[in-house]
């Protein structure tokens, strides 16, 4: 079975994956800096728990560190490359640009020239549906403009994108980018709205719900997320001779071995009936307090899958009312509540 490293092995989804792979009999690397961006404790939990498998090797270093990175590609020879790492959340990107500079971008950048030098078979790429930016075509479609995102992280994961295409087709490098939906589920980051939900709830403290409620998002359940990347790790992109045989629905570009891919539920829900839900669940009510939309926001997004289904045959479906039941029921018993 091939060897898999995976970038941000430590983080929400980076777990999940790992979890699913090793799983699966692959061999994983698992490879995450542990920064302090949210509870570190959390984090080497997850560590731990993939430690307990014989397929798993963790290695704690920063993306920055191209001798560190480096040497893990020497050493333990991948196959595949999963990049997830990353320095998360769109609100946050408006307090400490730099931080999404130094890992996003120089960090992006260490694992593509890694990836070249080890003749990396597929590598696989974290990207956002933050990069939709100011579209409001929707649902959004692989194929509609990104070229005005509205934050600096998104804009970071749409130069990851242009970097990554430049490779693909200089050096041949099959390189598949996906864009995430509002990933949700147990082991979630504390920074998350759900997890930010459920606290307030529970401890009967006022939760901020922007745009007065009045705002759409597609969830996407982690274990359909994973299941999806783990199906496109199969679905390598080939150069093609003749761009005109590409498919309608194929992003796979006519200069490189590159697509992107969606990975969303397909669905809409808007925010106070997510609140609902996660209300029904926790059995009481929350104090909602409602504020204005925050800065570099967006109203909605919605993911045309259309392309994921196409490529794997799979499309994820798990019911907003079934995720939250099992972040609730991990949420209980992680903090004993």
């Amino acid at each position: 079975m091939a060897k898999v490293l995976v970038t941000g092995s430590a983080g929400f989804i980076g777990f999940h994956l790992c979890r699913l792979l090793i799983a699966e009999g692959f061999d994983v690397v698992g490879f995450d800096a542990m920064t302090d961006y949210y509870d570190v404790d959390l984090k080497r939990r997850r560590h731990a728990m993939l430690s307990q498998s014989p397929h798993f090797v963790p290695i704690e270093a920063r993306l920055e560190d191209m001798a560190a990175l480096s040497d893990v590609f020497a050493r333990h020879h991948p196959d595949i490359v999963v990049h997830l790492a990353a320095q998360a959340g769109v609100r946050y990107s408006l307090e400490n640009p730099r931080s999404y500079l130094e890992s996003n971008l120089v960090g992006t950048f260490n694992v593509l020239e890694c990836a070249r030098e080890g003749a990396i078979g597929h590598l696989l790429m974290a990207s956002t549906s933050s990069v939709y930016g100011a579209n409001t075509l929707m649902p959004y479609s692989e194929k509609h403009q990104t070229d005005h995102p509205l934050t600096f992280y998104a804009a970071t994961k749409k130069s990851n994108e242009i970097m990554a295409h430049s490779y693909a087709h200089l050096w041949s490098l099959p390189i598949t980018m996906f864009r995430f939906f509002t990933v949700y589920g147990p082991w979630g980051r504390p920074d998350m709205a759900l997890f930010k939900f459920v606290k307030g709830i529970l401890e009967g403290t006022p939760i901020d719900i922007y745009n007065h409620g009045e705002m759409y998002r597609d969830f996407t359940f982690v274990t359909d997320l994973v299941r999806g990347i783990r199906l496109l790790i199969d679905v390598v992109p080939e150069r093609v001779e003749d761009p005109a045989a590409i498919a309608e629905w194929d992003t796979l570009s006519p200069a490189a071995p590159f697509r992107v891919v969606n990975i969303g539920n397909s669905d809409k829900v808007k925010l106070n009936d997510f609140v609902d839900a996660i209300e029904q669940e926790c059995g009481r009510p929350a104090i909602r307090r409602y504020l204005d939309m925050q800065k570099g926001d967006v109203p909605a997004t919605w993911a045309d899958a259309t392309q994921l289904r196409e490529l794997t045959g799979y499309t994820p479906s798990t019911p907003i009312g079934e995720g939250v039941r099992q972040f609730v029921a991990w949420y209980r018993d992680y903090f004993d509540c």
